[in-house]
């Protein structure tokens, strides 16, 4: 036999599927979701903050006497204890996504491992 001939009987695709194929696939898929939330809430948060800004700089711009000027310097305690929040929020909204992916990655890894060691047992009791 050359190298060019390849005897298809010795090469089981749904073995190496589910060895390989399958198991990269599911976890590039995880992967991809995981990228997609963290990517929404980084999004969500950088419009609420910036959000925030605009809000400050057109309260600011409307200040037309220091009647105005205290009243917005007050509203700034107020404005940075919601600031401190939404962060102390989404840090732990992003701690959250983190621990899904790992919980999600490892029960991954133990299914797959289960369906390896199945494929293989099944591999060789057929030998």
């Amino acid at each position: 036999m050359n190298a060019f001939n390849f005897d298809t009987k010795q090469f089981d695709t749904q073995q190496f599927d589910a060895l390989f194929f399958g198991p990269a696939r599911a976890y590039a898929s995880l992967s991809v979701d995981y990228a997609e939330k963290l990517a929404h809430a980084q999004l969500d948060a950088t419009k609420a903050y910036t959000d925030t800004g605009l809000a400050q700089l057109r309260t600011l711009m409307a200040v037309k006497d220091a009647e105005g000027l205290k009243s917005y310097m007050e509203g700034q305690q107020k404005v940075a204890k919601d600031l401190a929040e939404r962060l102390k929020g989404d840090a732990e909204k992003v701690v959250a996504l983190q621990q899904d992916f790992v919980q999600q990655s490892q029960k991954l890894t133990e299914e797959n491992v289960k369906q390896a060691q199945a494929t293989a047992t099944k591999a060789t009791a057929q030998k």
